[in-house]
């Protein structure tokens, strides 16, 4: 499970290093990575509202790609999930020393320059412009009936409500 959080350089390449407990997770998500290989993950960039990268193991990848092929074919949600998940994706490699090289364009898509933000979220983990994430986090975080952004957030995990 991809957990924690994490800041690393990007350098005028594209490389950077990723957080080596996030490797394990997509060594252990790639069903052909041996031993001494370089494991694979897919990278979700998704349309103009996405100001993040979504990264998915190959097994989890595999998973939805399941899950959307069950759908009819050219009903709405099977054509949006297609072009989010198939189309606006990209298949890439880790190397021999843990980086990540992102091409330019993904980078120019999410403001990354210097620095990247690697946050886990469970069975995926998220790349962000650090800056992007910080304010994008505030907003999201506004109280509603049912949330209060200044309480510990512990007291959602009361165990009676279905998730």
């Amino acid at each position: 499970m991809f957990r924690g959080e994490s800041r690393n350089k990007v350098d005028g390449k594209g490389r950077m290093s990723i957080p080596a407990k996030f490797r394990r997770v997509l060594e252990a998500g790639d069903p052909d990575w041996k031993s001494g290989e370089n494991p694979n993950l897919v990278i979700v960039y998704g349309g103009k509202t996405r100001d993040f990268l979504e990264c998915f193991t190959v097994e989890a990848m595999n998973d939805v790609v399941a899950r959307i092929m069950k759908m009819p074919r050219g009903s709405k949600k099977r054509l949006a999930l297609s072009k989010l998940y198939l189309t606006q994706s990209l298949e890439v490699s880790v190397d021999e020393t843990g980086r990540l090289v992102l091409p330019k364009e993904q980078r120019d898509k999410i403001g990354l320059e210097s620095m990247a933000f690697f946050g886990g979220k469970g069975d995926t983990f998220e790349i962000w412009n650090p800056e992007t994430y910080d304010a994008t986090q505030e907003e999201a975080l506004e109280a509603d009936d049912d949330f209060d952004p200044d309480a510990d957030p512990s007291i959602y995990l009361d165990g009676d409500e279905d998730f």
